[in-house]
């Protein structure tokens, strides 16, 4: 039996090496074609301000005046709120609210308090309802902050932690500044009273979001982490 001329295996040799090098190029290429394809898409998506502002986790207990426990399954808005109580501090409104388990006096609440010096108390898990925005409170997550009088004008901390505070909120549920509303948008109510008497103040704070959104903000993709609400 004759064995394979030395030309057959050159050839044999040859295609088998031609065949890896074909694999291996259509693997760069889907490579660099994936990477191009996740590069565009980060390019294009909209920044998001990842990190939280330092945030006091304080549950109310569950009660059927503060806190209902009612899921709420899909966030579409972020509706900013002044607490009405000119001097108090988000501690004060929090023990409020929390009070009303006992008192009775009516059903209220809100998922974040911001004080007069920008620290902020989350007093609802924000995937149940608050008692804050009416017909709103199904699909919002709601916002007090205090304020030093009858204005209702915030300190500057205040008004800061607002902005970061609302940015990452916007970045968590993938959400516009037309879903950042005032009370006053939902029913009418003088609330929050400086950015109803001021709405100029109130275009100008929202223009602040973006523009922090597009200083801190980032289009890089967040790790995967599990977070209490």
């Amino acid at each position: 039996m004759k064995g394979i001329s030395k030309n057959k295996r050159n050839n044999i040799l040859f295609g088998i090496l031609l065949g890896f090098a074909i694999i291996g190029v259509c693997t760069v290429f889907l490579f660099i074609g994936r990477t191009t394809v996740d590069f565009v898409e980060t390019m294009l998506s909209p920044k998001i301000v990842r990190t939280a502002p330092e945030i006091s986790k304080q549950f109310i207990d569950p009660n059927e005046y503060s806190r209902p426990g009612i899921k709420l399954e899909k966030v579409k808005g972020i509706v900013v709120h002044y607490t009405a109580n000119p001097g108090t501090s988000a501690q004060q409104n929090h023990d409020y609210f929390a009070g009303l388990a006992i008192s009775h006096e009516t059903k209220a609440s809100s998922h974040y308090i911001i004080g007069l010096d920008g620290e902020i108390i989350q007093c609802i898990p924000r995937d149940e309802q608050a008692y804050a925005s009416n017909n709103r409170n199904s699909d919002t997550i709601s916002i007090e902050c205090c304020h030093f009088d009858d204005t209702g004008e915030f300190y500057v901390q205040t008004y800061d932690s607002l902005v970061h505070l609302v940015a990452w909120l916007e970045g968590k549920y993938g959400l516009d500044e037309e879903a950042v509303i005032r009370h006053y948008d939902v029913n009418g109510k003088i609330c929050p009273k400086y950015f109803v008497d001021h709405p100029e103040e109130w275009d100008r704070f929202l223009e602040d979001v973006k523009l922090y959104i597009e200083e801190y903000g980032t289009r890089e993709p967040a790790e995967k982490s599990k977070e209490e609400e």
